[in-house]
């Protein structure tokens, strides 16, 4: 496969993770932004928001001052926001249209109908409750996608490309989230184990689509380090770290298999992988969660750059 289609297919599905990504931090913020606080100011979850969602600078840069409504235009509609909705499922687009005759037409049509979907949506015009069914909308319209790519692709380079873009993008959001959650969202050490603490935690938790399933896993009241245990080790956890370094390895094993060459990458992705499978989250938490959550995502970036010198991605 040419360096350009592997690029392209690698971040066509990259920008579709990271537009329901992004649709799921949104939902999360406005949650716990709607929540009443003691001293009346709700700007600390969009702050904390806007950070994990890695365009802090950018908004800042372009708003000056934190509102509900400028955050949310933002991160859903803003074309000059690189990590916006509008601008995902638009490069996903454009991709795609680049590397056509590599997608199955199930694939197209659900991202090119999604996309014609999405255009029609008029900001300046929508309702304050229109914002839940939007962003329902965008996890619903990425599933599909999702969907068609594992029922209609051949398991050939095409497919482990796709897999790495989503997993790769995937992990660095858990990652990200856990993180701003440690540092960001809670003021005081004091609050830890509160109700704000709590409604906190399971505004994360449904961010990354865990909330029930955490009460099957624990079938107990939330508490951090078991939490973070379930969305960092547990592989059972379809959005944990473990879980992506799975699907990482997996698809990396399978491009070493379709080319008949393993490539410094499968290293970099098993060790990774290896210190997720033996890791334990009291371990973690006594070394500095943030410091294991900064090592990862420094690990993450490094299997990404080392795939696209590998595979000779065009950028």
């Amino acid at each position: 496969m040419l360096g350009r289609t592997a690029n392209d297919l690698f971040w066509l599905s990259r920008y579709i993770e990271r537009a329901e990504n992004m649709a799921r931090l949104i939902e999360a913020g406005y949650r716990i932004a709607l929540l009443p606080r003691a001293d009346g100011d709700n700007n600390e979850e969009w702050a904390s928001t806007l950070k994990s969602a890695g365009c802090a600078d950018q908004y800042y840069a372009k708003h000056g001052t934190l509102s509900t409504k400028h955050v949310i235009d933002f991160l859903l509609f803003d074309a000059s926001n690189s990590s916006s909705i509008h601008t995902c499922i638009a490069t996903a687009r454009r991709n795609a249209r680049a590397q056509r005759t590599a997608l199955t037409r199930e694939m197209w049509e659900s991202l090119n109908g999604s996309w014609l979907e999405f255009q029609q949506i008029k900001p300046d015009t929508l309702r304050p409750d229109a914002l839940p069914r939007i962003l329902d909308w965008v996890k619903e319209r990425s599933a599909g996608y999702r969907g068609a790519l594992l029922n209609t692709i051949l398991r050939n380079d095409t497919f482990y490309f796709s897999q790495l873009g989503t997993f790769l993008e995937r992990a660095d959001n858990t990652a990200r989230i856990l993180d701003v959650k440690y540092y960001v969202l809670l003021p005081s050490t004091s609050m830890i184990g509160s109700g704000v603490d709590n409604v906190q935690w399971e505004a994360i938790l449904r961010s990354v689509s865990a909330h029930r399933s955490y009460r099957w896993v624990y079938k107990d009241s939330y508490r951090s380090w078991r939490i973070a245990d379930y969305l960092i080790l547990n592989r059972a956890m379809p959005r944990s770290l473990n879980a992506c370094y799975s699907e990482i390895d997996s698809a990396l094993n399978g491009l070493s298999a379709h080319y008949g060459e393993e490539k410094p990458c499968l290293a970099t992705a098993k060790s990774t992988r290896k210190m997720l499978d033996t890791g334990n989250i009291d371990t973690i938490f006594q070394s500095g969660l943030h410091e294991f959550l900064l090592d990862f995502i420094a690990r993450n970036n490094r299997v990404a750059h080392e795939i696209s010198e590998a595979y000779h991605f065009t950028s």
